[in-house]
């Protein structure tokens, strides 16, 4: 018994330590939460991605509901987006449940290497290189919610990290219209992509509730601190630590 209660604290203290990265890197908490599952409890790509989502989904919940508090989000939008992506996130999440899991452990650091490079490659351009400019128009917005579906069910996160700078590079929005955008697409696909991995038996509720509950109450201090630290530092660090943690998963798979 006291062995159980003393897990459950140190999943709670592991949550929060995750949830503060996440606050803090804005888009770090899942990401870094899937390869640290899989390295301190020997859990295989599925276990982790799946057991990960129960620390996610709060989040990403709350994170809908306070920009929702201060921001108008485009509802038809929203839409557009959300509902291919409910479909796309289910028959991915259906499909990673499937497959061997060292190819989807591979393939989950291959994404993290292409999102390191991609946030390196944003770090590096020109500021009047980042003013938004519309490339497609608004009819084909529902593309952004099949990407991000995919993402997010394939691989348990990413869906608004996919959808965020497509709707930014090619849609031309704005960076804040879409963050409200990206939240209010992947909300209910987080929810069915946890909902398609616990049917599949791949969540540990054990250790995914207390580092969901840990991660609800440290992620604003990761957001307070990171305003008082240089972006772009924290950013590249981030970057290499994503690089440095693929390479990992690719050695030790």
């Amino acid at each position: 018994m006291h062995s159980l209660y003393f897990t459950v604290i140190v999943n709670f203290f592991l949550g929060g330590v995750l949830g503060a990265i996440g606050g803090l890197f804005g888009i770090g908490g899942g990401l870094i939460a899937i390869p640290v599952l899989g390295f301190l409890y020997g859990m295989d790509q599925q276990l982790a991605q799946g057991t990960a989502l129960v620390m996610i989904v709060p989040n990403v919940v709350i994170g809908f509901w306070r920009y929702k508090q201060r921001n108008k989000i485009e509802l038809g939008s929203a839409l557009q987006m959300a509902i291919p992506a409910v479909f796309m996130t289910y028959f991915s999440a259906r499909f990673a449940t499937s497959i061997d899991a060292r190819s989807l452990h591979l393939s989950f650091a291959l994404f993290m290497v292409v999102l390191a490079v991609y946030y390196l490659w944003t770090l590096m351009r020109k500021q009047k290189e980042m003013i938004p400019r519309a490339r497609l128009p608004q009819k084909y917005i529902f593309l952004m919610g099949i990407a991000a579906g995919a993402s997010a069910g394939f691989f348990s996160v990413g869906g608004a990290i996919v959808a965020v700078p497509g709707l930014v590079g090619l849609f031309g929005m704005t960076q804040t219209a879409a963050q409200g955008l990206g939240l209010a697409m992947v909300t209910p696909g987080t929810l069915v992509a946890l909902w398609t991995y616990a049917s599949a038996g791949h969540v540990d509720w054990s250790i995914g509730i207390p580092l969901a509950l840990g991660g609800m109450l440290s992620i604003s201090w990761g957001v307070a601190l990171a305003h008082h630290l240089p972006e772009r530092r924290l950013r590249m660090l981030f970057c290499g630590a994503l690089i440095a943690i693929a390479l990992w998963m690719m050695t030790h798979g």
